[in-house]
C-alpha cells in the first residue's frame, strides 16, 4: 500500500512542476468532453423533437380498406383456349366499400391483445368547409377524442380549447389553424361543413389544431365519430379506419401482416409509412455520433502530444527513478497515473461545462408557427451521454497514456545519466 501510495505522489509532483503543460492537457479533455454533451444533447433534442412531430401522428399499424384494381379480369378467367394471350387495357378499380367490415370485433380482438397498447376507430371524409362566401375543400376525421389523448400527443397540438369540449360537444370541431386563418375564424365561430351529395350541417368551432405541417392544419377537421356518422348519413357501425398503437414498436410490421391476412385489409406499419422519414432521422444521428466521438478522439491526441514531451523533459527524473530500484512497471504506473488524473479531472469540468452550455441553449427561446408547443431550443438530458462521456474521457487519456508511458518503462538509465 505505502509502495501505490509513493508512486501516486511521484505522479501528483510531476503533474504540479509542470503545471502549465497539466493545465494545457486537463483543458483539452474538458472542451472536448464539454463540446461532446452540448453538441450531443443538442443534436438528439432536435432529432427527437422531429421524430414526435411525425411519429406521434403516425399510427403504430394503420389499417383500412385500399382502393385498387382485381388482380383477375373476368376475361383471365375465360379458359378456352387455354393458350390465349389476354390483353386487358384501361383497368379501372373494382367497387369496393371504404368503410372496414366487421370493425368494432377487430377492435375488440386488438384490445384484448397483451401486445395493443390501444386501438381506436376513425371516419375520414372529403368535405366543403363553408364560411360566408368562402368554400374550401378538406378533410373531417372523425375520433374518439379522449381516446386519442391516451394514445398520442394530440393535446400537445391543440393551440385553443381542450379535447373535453369537443368530447362533450356532439356539434362541435377541432379546426386546422392553417383553415381558421384563411377563413378568418377562431374558437366559439360556427362553421358549416358540405359532404359531397350536398348536405350542409352548422359546427361549432370548440378548439383549433396545429399539427406543425402546414399542408394538414390548410385542411383538416376533427369531430366526434358520431358526429360524422351522423354528417355523411351513415350506420353506428360505419369505420374506415383503424389506428393501433403497440407496447413495442418494433413489433409493428410483423403484427401488420398477422393483421392483414385475418382481417382481410389494408395494413400499414410505421416503418413503411415513414420510411424516407427513418432514413433521414438516421443519417442525422449517425452525423451527430460520428462529430462527437471526433471530438473526442481529438482531445486524445493533444493529450498524448503534452504526454510524449512530458516524457522527454522527465528524461533524468526516469533515470534516477529506475537508479534507486523503481522497476520499469513503476514508472510506467507513474506516467499512466498522470494521464488518469487529468482524463478525470478534465473530463469531470468538460461535464459540468457541457451541462452548463446546454442549460443555456435549452434557455433560448425558440418560437415558430409550425411547433406551437416549442417554446425554447429542444435538449436532451439523457445521463447516458455523460457517463459515456466520462467513461471516454477515461479512456482516452489511459491510451494516450499508456504509449509514452510504456515508452519510459524502457528507458535505459545507464545512457541517461551516461548521456547527461
Amino acid at each position: 500500500m505505502t509502495r501505490w501510495k509513493v508512486l501516486l505522489e511521484i505522479a501528483r509532483t510531476h503533474l504540479l512542476t509542470r503545471m502549465k503543460s497539466t493545465t494545457t492537457a486537463s483543458l483539452g479533455v474538458t472542451f472536448g468532453i464539454g463540446a461532446y454533451i452540448t453538441l450531443v444533447s443538442f443534436m438528439t433534442g432536435l432529432n427527437r423533437m422531429l421524430d414526435d412531430l411525425i411519429l406521434n401522428q403516425t399510427p403504430h399499424i394503420h389499417l383500412y380498406n385500399e382502393i385498387e384494381p382485381s388482380e383477375q379480369q373476368p376475361v383471365t378467367l375465360y379458359l378456352e383456349p387455354e393458350s390465349a394471350f389476354h390483353v386487358v387495357h384501361s383497368v379501372k378499380p373494382r367497387q369496393s366499400q371504404k368503410k372496414i367490415h366487421n370493425a368494432y370485433p377487430i377492435l375488440q380482438y386488438l384490445k384484448e391483445d397483451p401486445a395493443v397498447k390501444g386501438a381506436t376507430p376513425q371516419l375520414r371524409a372529403q368535405i366543403f368547409y363553408l364560411s360566408g362566401s368562402i368554400e374550401l375543400g378538406g378533410n373531417l376525421t372523425g375520433i374518439d377524442i379522449m381516446e386519442e389523448v391516451r394514445l398520442s400527443n394530440i393535446r400537445d397540438y391543440i393551440i385553443e380549447g381542450t379535447p373535453e369540449a369537443l368530447d362533450n360537444n356532439e356539434s362541435g370541431i377541432l379546426l386546422g389553424a392553417g383553415l381558421a386563418r384563411k377563413m378568418s375564424l377562431s374558437t366559439g365561430d360556427r362553421i358549416q361543413v358540405s359532404t359531397v351529395k350536398g348536405a350542409v350541417f352548422p359546427l361549432k368551432i370548440v378548439g383549433l389544431y396545429q399539427s406543425g405541417i402546414a399542408d394538414i392544419d390548410n385542411v383538416q377537421g376533427f369531430a366526434g365519430l358520431k358526429t360524422v356518422q351522423r354528417i355523411l348519413g351513415e350506420p353506428r357501425n360505419y369505420i374506415t379506419d383503424i389506428n393501433v398503437k403497440l407496447l413495442n414498436i418494433n413489433k409493428a410490421p410483423a403484427m401488420a401482416l398477422q393483421l392483414k391476412r385475418l382481417f382481410k385489409v389494408k395494413a400499414t406499419d410505421i416503418n413503411e409509412a415513414n420510411a424516407q422519414f427513418e432514413t433521414g432521422s438516421d443519417i442525422r444521428n449517425l452525423i451527430t455520433y460520428s462529430v462527437s466521438v471526433t471530438l473526442l478522439i481529438v482531445a486524445g491526441f493533444g493529450i498524448y502530444n503534452i504526454l510524449n514531451m512530458l516524457i522527454y523533459e522527465k528524461m533524468k527524473d526516469i533515470a534516477i527513478l529506475k537508479a534507486t530500484g523503481f522497476s520499469g512497471g513503476d514508472v510506467q504506473f507513474i506516467f499512466i497515473s498522470q494521464a488518469i488524473i487529468i482524463g478525470l479531472a478534465g473530463g469531470i469540468l468538460g461535464l459540468l461545462l457541457g451541462f452548463m452550455l446546454s442549460r443555456f441553449i435549452d434557455g433560448i427561446a425558440f418560437e415558430t408557427e409550425a411547433l406551437p408547443t416549442i417554446t425554447t431550443y429542444p435538449i436532451n438530458y439523457n445521463p447516458w451521454f455523460y457517463i459515456i462521456g466520462l467513461s471516454f474521457a477515461l479512456l482516452s487519456t489511459f491510451i494516450a497514456g499508456f504509449l509514452p508511458a510504456d515508452k519510459a518503462r524502457k528507458i535505459d538509465p545507464v545512457k541517461i545519466i551516461r548521456g547527461s
